[in-house]
């Protein structure tokens, strides 16, 4: 544990007090450094944040096909955008329903935005088989009819499910035929969230960014603005 507190420390070469540690580093041994964390503990958890963000970019770098390449038509915007923010999300997740509208204004205000939407369906069995169906539209090219539908159905049952699938036109029959490929997806990208170490939905992906949770509007803006300027 001591070895881990150092290295994040060690990286966090741009926190408030960082110098002060390269400066006893020449001079001095390991003893120096926990003297001068005992006397600064709150540089820690910043050090420690620092290095998460560290890994996360490695990770997405690593996986970034996987991340941004949609399954079928499950993406918005611009197919050409110069920063691509990609939302895991689950149908049965309150806060992901939430922030359908916002993605919307993203889309709205920034003609150079490219959406992509990912399946992470964790939170229920109705999430599973709403994915199923998604992915199942997304493969027919009428996701978005279907995502928007389902969203507006309410609570997630296989009514909701079967009523958006046949307002979005969702030949439902191709199922069973496509559901070795839709599981492989599926099972992909619980994989990858896995590696990110995503905690919940709705996650979000944007450049080597990796955000949680139900963000306001200000906050992407933000992200998408960092990534564009890499």
């Amino acid at each position: 544990m001591k070895n881990w507190i150092l290295a994040a420390v060690a990286l966090g070469g741009g926190l408030t007090g960082a110098g002060a540690i390269w400066a006893v580093r020449p001079h001095g041994n390991g003893e120096n450094v926990r003297a001068y964390l005992l006397a600064h503990p709150e540089v820690i958890p910043e050090a420690m944040a620092r290095l998460q963000e560290r890994e996360a970019g490695r990770s997405v770098t690593a996986n970034r096909a996987a991340i941004e390449t949609p399954f079928g038509n499950a993406v918005a915007g611009n197919p050409r955008g110069d920063v691509t923010l990609v939302e895991y999300y689950d149908y049965n997740c309150g806060f992901c329903r939430a922030s359908l509208p916002i993605i919307r204004r993203l889309v709205a205000d920034d003609p150079k935005l490219r959406v992509v939407f990912r399946e992470l369906p964790v939170l229920a069995p109705t999430s599973r088989d709403a994915a199923r169906m998604s992915l199942l539209a997304a493969a027919q090219g009428k996701f978005a009819r279907f995502h928007e539908a389902l969203y507006d159905n309410g609570r997630v049952t296989p009514a909701s499910i079967a009523a958006a699938a046949r307002t979005a036109g969702v030949d439902t029959s191709r199922l069973a035929a496509l559901t070795p490929r839709i599981d492989a997806e599926i099972a992909r990208n619980l994989e990858v969230a896995g590696k990110l170490g995503m905690s919940g939905t709705p996650s979000w992906v944007v450049g080597d960014q990796l955000l949680s949770g139900a963000l306001p509007i200000e906050e992407l803006k933000r992200a998408i603005a960092t990534a564009r300027s890499r």
